[in-house]
């Protein structure tokens, strides 16, 4: 019987790429074919090889890490099936303790010649580019927010306490300049760590800036400006979103959305004995927060203010009857929760998960440019 796909296990890192081959058949053998470079010149070469060798139809698989989809692209480009795995749903054996370059890139061949893995959704250049912007203003916010912390824990150890009504406004950040320290040390200390916080505020305004700029640009600008329809959904919160997910399109449900942002509760099921414990946090730890933060907006009573009246001007009004829909539900559900006692972590999570439906659903309702 004649073979006729080729399948090529990829253990790519920073500076090598193992490979496993496994022909078509389950009887077949699963070979190491070597380690290469890690670069699409080298991978190239591979693959003429292989052709000349009578193996026409490949199709790869390698896991997704910090190398990213320069791979996966490149491979696609040329016409080839590639699947970018995640490591945490590739079955290992629990009994196993040998782990090898070599033992990973057989057991992608032989799970992908089973038909056994997933493939997990690679976003577009574009898309990838917003993501990223996304992810260095929360790397920026994460910054500022160690900067300030610094900054207040050394005032609270040299007896300086702010009594104003807020912190970080003008007025709080001329009470520190008028503070004189015991030493000329000290007082240079205090100088640097209110540099590093005024550093950290420019980074997360021009980061913010740069989002404003670039949506209006972007293809999924119109599900953006549909997402701020929600209350406590702003520009950064639906941008943030829509970079981090995708076309939510590709969920055939909300359930799949929630799972995707571990949003779900996790179990431990066994016969008549049922366990549940907290949200499971797997997938995409950047949306869960976003949606996360928004969903404590809805401890207020239900209302349009005129900030959320401006953003839904120009929105059609199918997507502001959804939004108007999720405000009633997702605060009597606030209410409902609050009255039971449960934590307010817990019922933010909550409101968070059902948010995250009603996301779907807007998303649902706009045509992507």
């Amino acid at each position: 019987m004649r073979r006729n796909i080729t399948y090529v296990g990829l253990d790519v890192h920073k500076d090598s790429i193992v490979i496993a081959l496994a022909e078509e058949g389950r009887g077949e053998e699963v070979v190491e074919y070597g380690s290469i470079e890690c670069s699409v010149t080298a991978l190239d070469a591979v693959i003429r090889k292989l052709q000349s060798r009578g193996k026409r139809r490949l199709e790869f698989a390698y896991e997704a890490g910090p190398c990213g989809y320069e791979i996966y692209r490149h491979l696609t480009g040329k016409g080839f099936n590639c699947s970018v795995v995640a490591p945490s749903k590739v079955p290992r054996a629990r009994g196993e303790r040998i782990k090898t370059d070599r033992r990973d890139a057989v057991q992608l061949a032989k799970l992908l010649r089973s038909e056994y893995l997933k493939p997990i959704y690679v976003p577009d250049e574009e898309d990838e580019a917003m993501r990223d912007l996304s992810r260095a203003r929360e790397d920026a916010k994460q910054a500022q927010g160690k900067a300030r912390q610094r900054l207040n824990a050394f005032l609270l150890r040299h007896g300086h306490r702010y009594h104003g009504k807020k912190h970080w406004s003008q007025v709080h950040l001329r009470w520190m300049g008028d503070i004189a320290m015991g030493h000329p040390a000290q007082q240079l200390v205090l100088a640097e760590y209110m540099e590093a916080v005024r550093c950290c505020t420019e980074q997360v305004e021009r980061l913010t800036e740069q989002i404003r700029h670039f949506v209006p640009q972007w293809r999924m600008a119109p599900v953006v400006n549909a997402m701020q329809a929600l209350r406590g959904v702003s520009l950064i919160t639906a941008a943030t979103s829509v970079s981090e997910l995708g076309d939510l399109s590709r969920f055939d449900n909300p359930r799949e959305l929630m799972g995707f942002l571990g949003l779900v509760p996790s179990e431990h099921t066994s016969g008549t004995q049922v366990r549940r414990g907290g949200i499971t946090k797997a997938g995409n730890g950047h949306a869960r927060r976003a949606l996360v933060e928004a969903a404590w907006a809805s401890r207020f009573p239900a209302r349009v203010s005129r900030a959320l009246l401006c953003r839904q001007e120009h929105l059609p009004q199918e997507v502001r009857e959804t939004a108007w829909k999720a405000q009633l539900r997702l605060c009597a559900r606030y209410r409902s929760l609050m009255a039971r006692r449960k934590p307010r972590q817990v019922i933010v999570t909550a409101i968070a998960r059902e948010l995250s439906a009603f996301m779907w659903a807007i998303a649902r309702q706009v045509p992507i440019n």
